[in-house]
């Protein structure tokens, strides 16, 4: 029997068992197709970037390994994603920072403009992909003190405010070239190590750029503006100026976005349980979905709890308005299969969700039949969820199962691993 009848005829007996339960397959599978993941393109080559004169990262982040094949330039990085583009079914997005124009001589961070970014744009185009972007405010020596829009100095928060206007501009002209709103999500690395004796004026200081920064009304038909917390970073311990309380404080005050990155919080606190509490006071939300194994270690996002936890909670309360964006960086393993993995597991996720009966279990919870509802909920983690998703990538023309692992390797051994 040839591999194609085989998902085929899996996928058919999985429809059936879940009609059973009273859940559309074809439904879940056009639900999903519709949800756009967006890749982190620093994950291809550790938070290198092209900037001609380079300042490597800081503010807490780390990409550890030394795996052969990192990518050296903007066409090899394309050319990885391309391949990753192959292996994975669905909607696709590409996350961009900064650091990653396209520019043959050397640009300072607050004079960057559109044309260095026409290249992805022009890839984006050709895959049919939006584009996300970021500022960079690390990996600089402007940022050396981990201190960039909340620093004492004037003038280190002016070149950051510069920054800060620059990106949204290049987001802008991202999201009219391709016709496609550009998310521009801001976080920035500023803390201090040992005891903070004013952090009240640090985060006066860091109100204030904000608000210059964001002075500028653009159109939400082109780009919109997320702001991002994080608890603590290595070097900044003791505070971090950009907290949750702070960020989303400064988001609902000023109808903005929230970014809440599933590695930003303590080790034993989940953002699946924010996502309901925050979507009352903003508009929208964007998630950064990692793998915390201790604190913001940023692993390769596995099939796990919280990710079925944060899918279920994105498909419960409103698709539309949750963004979803990865952010890892592992370089002890394949920089593509990393990608492959990461998003294929965010899919299975959110089809997990799909397919689960979501208006008999509310409506269980709501006449309080907690023992039914359990049991139901126990009975769906045995249902073939990976037979559908099989035929999800078979019907989108990207391996199904495990083969993605063969085009990996062939694809190591002929272009990765001749890089030197």
């Amino acid at each position: 029997m040839k591999k194609g009848n085989a998902v085929e005829q899996r996928y058919q007996s999985a429809k059936a068992r879940y009609a059973e339960m009273g859940v559309n397959t074809d439904q879940a599978l056009a639900a999903l197709a519709k949800i756009p993941i967006s890749l982190h393109c620093w994950q291809g080559d550790d938070v290198h970037g092209f900037e001609k004169d380079a300042g490597g990262t800081s503010g807490g982040i780390l990409s550890t390994g030394n795996y052969p094949g990192c990518a050296r330039n903007p066409e090899e990085l394309r050319a990885d994603l391309d391949q990753a583009f192959k292996l994975i079914p669905g909607a696709k997005r590409l996350n961009l920072h900064a650091i990653y124009l396209d520019s043959k001589k050397p640009v300072d961070r607050n004079k960057i403009e559109p044309k260095h970014f026409q290249s992805w744009i022009d890839w984006a185009k050709k895959q049919k992909a939006g584009l996300d972007f970021n500022p960079t405010y690390f990996g600089h020596p402007k940022a050396a003190t981990n201190l960039t829009l909340s620093s004492p100095d004037k003038g280190i928060r002016d070149f950051w405010i510069e920054h800060g206007i620059a990106c949204r501009k290049i987001a802008a002209a991202m999201g009219k070239a391709l016709g496609n709103p550009c998310i521009m999500n801001t976080w920035i690395p500023d803390g201090f190590k040992d005891i903070t004796v004013d952090r009240l004026a640090a985060r006066k200081r860091l109100i204030g750029s904000l608000d210059a920064v964001f002075a500028e009304k653009l159109s939400p038909k082109y780009m919109r503006d997320a702001v991002e917390s994080k608890l603590f970073g290595i070097g900044v311990e003791s505070c971090t100026v950009g907290s949750n309380e702070f960020y989303l404080g400064y988001a609902v005050k000023n109808h903005l976005m929230l970014c809440l990155d599933s590695g930003h919080f303590h080790p034993t606190e989940v953002i699946s349980d924010k996502i309901s509490s925050v979507l009352l006071f903003v508009d929208e939300l964007l998630l950064h979905v990692s793998r915390p194994v201790r604190w913001d270690s940023d692993h390769v996002v596995l099939f796990d709890d919280e990710l079925q936890n944060i899918a279920a909670e994105i498909i419960r309360n409103g698709a539309d308005r949750i963004h979803i964006g990865l952010d890892y960086f592992d370089g002890t393993i394949n920089r593509l299969a990393a990608w492959t993995i990461g998003t294929r597991n965010m899919q299975k996720a959110l089809l997990a969700a799909l397919l689960l009966p979501q208006k008999e279990l509310a409506a269980l919870e709501k006449k309080a039949s907690n023992t039914r509802k359990l049991a139901l909920l126990e009975e769906c983690k045995s249902l073939p969820m990976g037979a559908v998703y099989d035929y999800f990538c078979a019907k989108n023309n990207v391996p199904a199962g495990f083969d993605f692992m063969g085009e990996i390797e062939a694809y190591e051994k002929k272009v990765q691993f001749k890089r030197s």
